[in-house]
């Protein structure tokens, strides 16, 4: 018979070094989890200041040093940014302006990125080209030709103006492309089999399987429009026609102080949407973002 032959003390190191592991573990979670929270709290400083600012009255406001919290809660910053100015106007077009170029971007994106990445055509390597290259020309390099055809249209203050311009983005065509090449063309084949057009394919077939992609892109390209604020305040010059964002920048107190506390309301209102938006949509927008890195 054949004897096992063990070293002294290796079966009682064995549950000591486990131990240590586990040891180890837990202070590794402790740290990161202590991380976290410090980097929560840098990332939520900002908003709490914007939301507590935005109930504190004018002295408040402005004595030193400054506190987060307020002594005397007040709504009269929410008052007064009705007062000097069309507030409710600015919303309404804030979420014409940032909806409709996200609905129409949603469209012609994915109509382009279809066309590049399921049909073959001549020439679709040399638009993809340039399609990519026109990612690498500043915005501000093309508003001024923009604005002149704009204002050649007579679109200026107008919700035309605005949207038509971004209808259409480099970005998103390019992102909905890659996402479409990702999905098995068996897919139209069949379609096609079955007798159905290009269009029914891309309407019937492919935009379904593409809910992932066009949810993360219609989040990224709202959030974009709504916080711009060089856009409508270049192709707006009536107070009307402003967004919340180019509103903004008309409030001016006595002797041109722009009033912080009022500043900070409308501020918060801007947010307001923006996190509602993102609640209602948080587990399909981290699923959406999960699955486009998928092959």
């Amino acid at each position: 018979m054949t004897s096992i032959t063990t070293l002294p003390g290796s079966v009682a190191a064995t549950p000591a070094r486990a131990t240590r592991r586990r040891g180890t573990g837990r202070v590794g979670s402790i740290l990161l989890f202590i991380a976290a929270l410090a980097a929560s709290a840098l990332v939520l400083l900002p908003i709490a200041i914007i939301a507590f600012t935005a109930f504190k009255p004018v002295a408040e406001v402005n004595a030193y040093p400054p506190t987060l919290l307020p002594e005397a809660w007040t709504l009269d910053n929410f008052a007064q940014i009705f007062e000097e100015l069309p507030f409710g106007r600015l919303i309404v077009n804030s979420f014409v302006f940032a909806g409709g170029v996200t609905a129409f971007a949603l469209l012609f994106d994915s109509l382009a990125a279809y066309a590049l990445a399921r049909i073959d055509f001549r020439g679709s390597r040399v638009l993809l080209i340039a399609i990519i290259a026109s990612l690498m020309i500043p915005f501000q390099a093309t508003l001024i030709p923009i604005y002149q055809l704009v204002s050649d249209l007579g679109w200026v203050n107008t919700y035309a103006g605005l949207i038509a311009p971004r209808a259409a983005d480099a970005f998103g065509i390019f992102f909905l492309r890659q996402f479409f090449l990702s999905l098995p063309r068996d897919l139209d084949n069949a379609a096609r089999l079955d007798g159905a057009s290009e269009w029914r394919t891309f309407w019937n077939v492919v935009l379904p399987n593409a809910r992932p992609a066009l949810l993360t892109l219609a989040i990224f390209t709202f959030v974009n429009n709504w916080n711009d604020l060089l856009w409508p305040l270049v192709f707006t010059t009536d107070a009307e026609m402003g967004t919340i964002t180019s509103g903004l920048t008309l409030l001016t107190g006595p002797g041109g102080i722009i009033p912080q506390g009022v500043m900070m309301a409308g501020s918060l209102i801007a947010v307001l949407p923006l996190a509602i938006m993102f609640l209602l949509v948080q587990r399909r927008f981290i699923e959406s973002v999960a699955s486009t890195g998928l092959k």
